[in-house]
């Protein structure tokens, strides 16, 4: 049983969904990077003194993947620097660290899903600076838990589904990229697989989570257009045309695939995989209740 847990990263749209989704069993105290800089080891360890969580979940990063071309300084020291400090500080209190990586250590050229042990070779900038993040933790603490994820949204921050229904509102039509394939990731349910890894203290390791099956980026604009049709948060379908990844250029490069393996994390967590468009719904239900309230 969990005792209690400091959520790192509490102002993101996973960090809102560990506080929201903490079970009334756990303790759970969730700070935002304004409350804590992790890049500052000093600052980590007086509070992880002060608290004394049994487990730090860290879901604070730099996810622009974009900037981190132009800003790799940035990305490493949210993505390396700081999971290095919470891995020596973990480690020197007796405290267990589960941290968040990506989809993204991956080259995307395999044509199966990728298994949490198959070989990384990251793209770009955002994806070098997770997998050193990784490394890191892995050298200083070797009982951390990771967990890799990708293409993450939920009714908090910016993501793709807000970013695509803000635009469905405002067009009569939008391309959307055919060609990069991965799986949709509800943070909720990610949220719940953290909670429930955090409550096994047996496991250790690198893991994968994202709901189940696959689909393309124009897959899943189709599908948001379609739910959000469905139950009142769009007006009016709009056309969506499929277009290659070179017909939208962007600083960085992404994997053209994607999907990750969640064998053993189904297993470990005694968790079933939810298909990612019934996950979909879920969310947008979410977000209308949330809207009407």
């Amino acid at each position: 049983m969990i005792q209690k847990a400091l959520v790192l990263g509490a102002g993101g749209q996973l960090g809102r969904e560990l506080s929201r989704t903490a079970g009334e069993e756990v303790d759970c105290v969730a700070l935002t990077r304004q409350q804590l800089d992790i890049a500052d080891p000093s600052a980590v360890s007086a509070c992880l003194a002060e608290l004394a969580p049994s487990v730090v979940l860290n879901a604070a990063a730099y996810t622009a993947v974009d900037a981190a071309e132009a800003d790799p300084a940035a990305a490493r020291r949210a993505n390396v620097d700081a999971p290095a400090n919470l891995a020596v500080a973990c480690r020197d209190s007796g405290i267990r660290l589960i941290h968040v990586s990506t989809d993204f250590v991956f080259d995307g050229r395999s044509a199966v899903p990728y298994r949490v042990d198959a070989p990384v070779a990251p793209l770009g900038e955002y994806g070098r600076s997770k997998l050193a993040g990784e490394l890191a933790v892995q050298r200083t603490l070797p009982g951390a838990l990771i967990m890799r994820t990708g293409w993450v949204y939920s009714r908090f921050g910016s993501n793709f589904v807000k970013t695509m229904l803000r635009l469905m509102a405002e067009r009569d039509e939008l391309a959307v990229v055919a060609d990069q394939v991965g799986t949709p990731t509800w943070a909720r349910g990610l949220a719940g697989a953290l909670w429930a890894a955090a409550a096994r203290p047996e496991l250790r390791g690198i893991y994968h989570w994202s709901d189940d099956g696959q689909c393309s980026w124009y897959d899943f604009a189709r599908a948001i257009c379609e739910e959000a049709c469905a139950i009142g948060l769009l007006a009016r379908p709009v056309k969506i045309r499929p277009i290659a990844a070179s017909e939208y250029p962007t600083a960085a490069q992404r994997p053209a695939y994607s999907v990750l393996d969640k064998t053993t994390s189904w297993r470990d967590l005694a968790l079933p995989g939810v298909p990612w468009r019934d996950q979909l719904h879920a969310m947008l239900v979410d977000l209308k209740e949330s809207q009407d309230e």
